[in-house]
């Protein structure tokens, strides 16, 4: 199958690190120019935008005025928009230690911001008659989690909004799909404040036995690698999947027991 997606433009949403670098490196890979937005760069962003392929924005996507900043960035033209930045701050306290502030921290980052980077790019698509937005979900979308509550239902409401607008743009030449991976191997869930350390600060047990038990929990006994689901979100970007649209690909190694 061709994914070749030379001559395309591509805004990936929190490129820097994680699932959006790995989409970043892909999309690149295949030929397409990508801008990508985080509120810091890294080292291995820095890497690819050495090739001429990739440009990096220093941009806050929490900022309501963010997203339009990184979108404008591309010029006039987008072809593929993937909404990946986001959060998934762990809540050992349970429902009652969740603020409004951090309600609202956790709506804004993870269902506002790819709101209101679809509302920047989506009247360039419709002006060309065609585009791809993927939306970076999460299995707590339909498997919520006391331990991620406020993530689990924003990434519930981002799986509505990207379905209720996959029926409004399709007819006009624009698919909108979501990907839903599971624990995935990234800094989110491993890294320094990450899910499996404050469940560690709080249980006492090991990081380590942490990650272990959730991985425990799939099929395959392993998290997902970001290059995982980076080719996910590459295949739903491209001519491959032009007939696919208000879907949702699960990639949790066999987390979720039912559909």
């Amino acid at each position: 199958m061709d994914l070749s997606l030379g001559g395309r433009t591509a805004v990936v949403t929190g490129g820097s690190k994680g699932i959006g670098l790995a989409v970043v490196r892909a999309l690149a890979g295949c030929g397409a120019h990508v801008i990508t937005g985080a509120k810091e760069s890294s080292e291995s962003l820095a890497e690819l935008a050495q090739s001429g392929q990739v440009e990096a924005v220093e941009v806050d996507l929490a900022d309501p005025a963010g997203p339009a900043r990184l979108v404008a960035a591309a010029g006039g033209r987008v072809d593929i928009l993937v909404n990946n930045v986001g959060g998934a701050p762990a809540r050992p306290g349970g429902f009652l230690s969740i603020t409004d502030e951090a309600w609202l921290a956790t709506l804004n980052l993870d269902l506002m911001a790819a709101v209101r980077t679809t509302r920047s790019a989506l009247p360039l698509m419709l002006a060309a008659g065609a585009g791809a937005i993927v939306s970076i979900c999460s299995v707590n979308a339909r498997l919520p989690d006391p331990a991620v509550l406020d993530y689990s239902v924003a990434k519930a409401g981002l799986a509505a909004f990207c379905k209720a607008l996959s029926k409004e743009v399709g007819p006009r030449g624009i698919r909108v799909n979501t990907v839903s991976p599971g624990p995935v191997a990234t800094d989110l869930w491993l890294g320094a404040g990450g899910v499996a350390q404050t469940i560690s600060h709080a249980t006492g047990a090991k990081p380590a036995d942490v990650a272990s038990q959730a991985a425990s929990q799939m099929v395959t006994g392993r998290f997902t690698q970001p290059a995982e689901v980076a080719d996910v979100v590459l295949f739903l970007a491209s001519d491959g999947a032009a007939n696919i649209t208000g879907a949702d690909f699960t990639i949790d190694g066999g987390l979720v027991p039912t559909w």
